[in-house]
């Protein structure tokens, strides 16, 4: 496997932990926590690689989620 393989799996499974985390924060279905997910900024940072924002804990980025305005777009 090479580096960009690496990364990639690396990303998939930390979004399906963010999402998870949204929805146990939240008391939503994983439905909704996926749109939650996808629809904020906050995914956009993470596929891009942002800072290294995705190498911060799962847990972290969905706080973070919850600071930017609870729907994931800066206030």
């Amino acid at each position: 496997m090479d580096e960009n393989v690496l990364e990639q799996i690396y990303q998939e499974r930390l979004e399906e932990r963010i999402i998870a985390q949204i929805a146990a924060d939240r008391s939503v279905s994983l439905e909704k926590a996926m749109d939650i997910y996808y629809s904020s900024e906050l995914a956009d940072q993470i596929h891009q690689g942002m800072e290294g924002i995705q190498y911060l804990d799962y847990r972290v980025l969905a706080q973070l989620l919850t600071e930017m305005g609870g729907d994931g777009k800066s206030p």
